[in-house]
């Protein structure tokens, strides 16, 4: 079989504190959600996102050309002028739009249906792709996942956890992919640690993985590196 290959990377968000050091999101996006600070954080880090995955796919060229996944928080998905703030950056960092996805959890698309379908819709409409995360924690409406405009789901670690060891995991995990495949949707499955898991979600059909097996999180610095190592004739 083919070794895995990079095709896409999430922006993840880190606080360097001056005296606390390295902090992460649970430590800070909560408190960031209830100020509102968090709309100004997802716009920077959409930015820099977009930007450095441009000069990724400048330096390694694939085919097709390295993807990039960004979270939305529940505040920024609910604001009026997120599609044209996305709109913005998409045309001062000049990447393509079927190269971002934009990531919202089931019980954020789910706390409004309606009003779900109709962002979804005009981000949909910028060419860019959007995905749900967290898939399978959350209350899904079977009706509206199928009205929803998504291309990708991603089944959470809880389940890809317990996927070798727990018939009932991997049950879950196979009815998930099945579901998704037959909405036309690609399924990401969180969190893979072994492989092991990366071979059972293979065998279950998972189009695509990510977690530790893969990489842990990295500096922009040493992403750099990694995609080097997995360039077409490295």
């Amino acid at each position: 079989t083919q070794p895995p290959r990079i095709s896409g990377v999430e922006a993840l968000v880190r606080w360097e504190h001056p005296e606390r050091g390295l902090l992460l999101p649970e430590d800070f996006v909560p408190i960031a959600e209830q100020t509102g600070l968090i709309v100004d954080i997802g716009e920077a880090v959409l930015a820099e996102a977009c930007r450095q995955t441009k000069d990724w796919q400048a330096r390694f060229p694939a085919d097709p050309p390295l993807a990039v996944c960004v979270n939305l928080s529940a505040r920024q998905f609910r604001e009026p002028d997120l599609t044209e703030k996305v709109r913005r950056v998409l045309a001062e960092t000049g990447i393509d739009p079927t190269c971002l996805h934009l990531e919202i959890t089931e019980s954020t698309a789910m706390g409004n249906a309606p009003a779900t379908v109709a962002t979804l819709e005009e981000l949909k409409d910028l060419g860019v792709r959007m995905v749900i995360d967290d898939f399978g924690t959350g209350y899904s409406s079977l009706s509206y996942l199928e009205r929803f405009p998504v291309d990708h789901v991603k089944i959470d670690r809880s389940f890809v956890s317990k996927l070798v060891e727990d018939p009932g995991a991997a049950a879950l995990v196979s009815g998930m992919i099945r579901l998704a495949h037959s909405l036309g949707l690609k399924v990401i499955a969180e969190g893979v640690e072994t492989e092991e898991q990366l071979e059972r979600l293979q065998g279950l059909g998972c189009d695509l993985a990510q977690g530790h097996y893969f990489s842990e999180p990295l500096p922009g610095e040493a992403v750099g590196a990694l995609l080097k190592t997995n360039a077409p004739g490295s």
